[in-house]
């Protein structure tokens, strides 16, 4: 190891002794040189003395006199002013509309006419539509209200067949009714009764009398109307005289004394009996104003 080391010392440069002090010498050189080249220029720096010079003419010479100046020129007369010419109004510019040609005023007129007989012919159409639908609205209308009255005619006459049939079961049942009291009873016809039944089908005209006269007092109407009004009320009545219901055979004409009677036979409730002590099960009233 030892040997090699050596070995490569040999090949390397070696280290310069005193190169310190060779700068620091060379350094000092240069800085006098730059001082004696300073002091060298300065004195060569002053400014040159002034010379002085006379030139002599051989013959004298007179100056000659300065020129005099030239005088200046008069200013120009002013130039007159000229007016401003008023500019010219602008005309309005007519524009002049061609004279419309003959044929075409006559194709204008045509298509006036076709388009006012156009518009004539979509208004009758419109009319003629609306004609339609008014008259088919009257014709449903009119067969509405026929159906309507034929279908209240047909309620009519059933409930008049109805009526008809319970009176003829009420006429059916008072008959039977009386006959059955009259096997009962016996004849209770008067002395010159010329009849073959039993009894009299019909109540005597004193009890009818009796009945009018237990009414009489319920009755509330003004006699404030014309003429005399008579209205005939069916009234049923059970075997004690009660008042079973009331209804209208015929009426008066008049139906507040219409309804003014039937009132009046309904706050009655209990009808007497007859002259045999019976209460007939229905009896027509004939009620007049002034009876």
């Amino acid at each position: 190891m030892a040997a090699g080391a050596l070995e490569r010392d040999i090949f390397l440069p070696r280290t310069q002794v005193g190169l310190g002090r060779g700068l620091l010498l060379a350094l000092i050189a240069h800085g006098l040189l730059i001082a004696a080249l300073s002091l060298g220029v300065s004195w060569r720096a002053s400014p040159p003395e002034g010379v002085e010079a006379e030139l002599w003419a051989a013959v004298p010479q007179i100056a000659a006199p300065r020129a005099a100046e030239p005088e200046p020129p008069p200013p120009p007369p002013p130039q007159p002013v000229k007016p401003v010419p008023t500019p010219e109004p602008v005309k309005p510019v007519i524009k002049e509309e061609p004279v419309p040609d003959a044929q075409i005023a006559i194709e204008k007129a045509r298509r006036l006419e076709d388009k006012r007989k156009k518009e004539l012919a979509e208004q009758a159409a419109a009319d003629k539509l609306a004609k339609q639908r008014k008259e088919e609205a009257d014709k449903a209308k009119a067969e509405k209200l026929a159906e309507q009255k034929r279908k209240d005619a047909a309620d009519k006459a059933k409930a008049d067949l109805a009526a008809k049939k319970q009176d003829a079961a009420l006429a059916k049942a008072r008959e039977a009714q009386m006959q059955r009291i009259a096997s009962l009873a016996g004849a209770t016809g008067d002395a010159n009764a010329t009849g073959t039944a039993l009894q009299n089908a019909g109540p005597s005209a004193s009890y009818i009398g009796r009945i009018k006269g237990r009414i009489r007092p319920n009755v509330s109407f003004p006699d404030t109307i014309p003429g005399n009004p008579k209205v005939e009320v069916d009234v049923r009545l059970a075997p004690d005289g009660r008042i079973m219901s009331s209804r209208i055979v015929k009426g008066s004409g008049v139906p507040e004394w219409d309804s003014a009677v039937v009132r009046a036979i309904e706050r009655t409730e209990v009808l007497p009996r007859d002259e045999y002590g019976k209460v007939p099960p229905a009896l027509i009233i004939e009620y007049q104003l002034r009876d």
